[in-house]
């Protein structure tokens, strides 16, 4: 899995500094929704779940986390921990998110509204679909024929 960070450009100067979040500039989507996560504890594990046609940037405004990212092919671990680096999640990638700082503010955006349709929460269920294997329930299809 090619994990892609997306690089922020600063403008700033001795006041402060701006990034601009912009489709087709520095978000290579449409963006429907923007969410973000802050007061997480330290020991708490978020997300534990992919989407199945759900594209999201994720900016660590403040703070850092870590994520665990898996397509399938085997876990990948990347930290975000600077405001001016964003995180593609892109469909059918499995996230968790853990160790965050006490000061992380996780800003989230997304291609898509909410839709729990979209979600796979069964890690088991993801790489079975991830795989493309057809299943009934948790027989498989082609079983007891």
């Amino acid at each position: 899995m090619e994990i892609e960070r997306v690089q922020l450009q600063m403008h700033g100067d001795n006041r402060g500094m701006l990034i601009a979040l912009e489709k087709d500039r520095n978000v290579p989507f449409e963006i429907r929704r923007v969410y973000y996560l802050f007061s997480t504890k330290c020991d708490v594990h978020r997300g534990m779940h992919a989407h199945r046609n759900l594209n999201q940037l994720a900016v660590s405004v403040r703070g850092s986390v870590t994520f665990l990212l898996d397509d399938g092919e085997g876990p990948r671990k990347v930290v975000l921990n600077d405001p001016s680096q964003g995180l593609l999640l892109r469909r059918m990638v499995w996230r968790e998110m853990y160790d965050f700082s006490e000061d992380c503010v996780l800003m989230v955006l997304a291609d898509q509204f909410y839709d729990p349709a979209d979600y796979i929460t069964d890690y088991d269920a993801f790489m079975r679909e991830v795989r493309g294997d057809t299943y009934m329930g948790d027989v498989p299809a082609c079983q007891g024929r």
